[in-house]
């Protein structure tokens, strides 16, 4: 093994202890947080010939982990996107844990549905689109608007669905 590359994998190693903390305050998760860990620095070894020396390894390391993440959260908010097939097509995200046959369910998944889709245009979109996963400035490049707009059509549509749905909280 070469000086350069014992190098870097000790730089990288090095940096083992923070990038757990920072995998576990990410998944809030022991299991996922070992699993995003070890395909970070995977990743990290796989591309070290992207790495310019120049750069901060510390912000590279953590910048892969993040992305990974976030990839990884949106392959699963994608696998449980349910398409309505009312006549305007909404988009709803509904957890694998919350499909139960129990009637009192379905009910309150019902009353929360029509509550969002009861939302004006202006407000559903972006917050579907936010619930959905998407970023502030994918949303606001999507809809043509600027990002404060996006942000409080986004509060206001929540700051509406917390008020119309507080018979729901517990």
């Amino acid at each position: 093994m070469s000086a350069v590359v014992s190098t870097f994998t000790n730089d990288v190693l090095s940096f083992r202890d923070g990038l757990r903390y920072f995998a576990l305050s990410l998944t809030h998760n022991e299991e996922e947080s070992n699993d995003l860990l070890q395909e970070t620095l995977l990743k990290a070894f796989t591309y070290r010939e992207k790495f310019r020396a120049d750069t901060n390894l510390k912000a590279w390391l953590y910048t892969i982990m993040k992305n990974i993440f976030i990839n990884n959260y949106r392959k699963n908010v994608k696998k449980q996107l349910i398409l309505d097939s009312s006549r305007d097509a909404y988009y709803l995200n509904i957890p694998q844990t919350s499909r139960t046959n129990d009637p009192e369910t379905s009910l309150f998944s019902e009353e929360i549905a029509s509550k969002i889709n009861k939302l004006g245009e202006e407000y559903r979109m972006p917050f579907l689109m936010y619930f959905e996963g998407f970023k502030y400035k994918e949303i606001a490049e999507e809809l043509s608007l600027p990002i404060g707009t996006v942000k409080s059509r986004i509060f206001l549509a929540r700051k509406q669905l917390m008020e119309e749905l507080a018979e729901f909280a517990r």
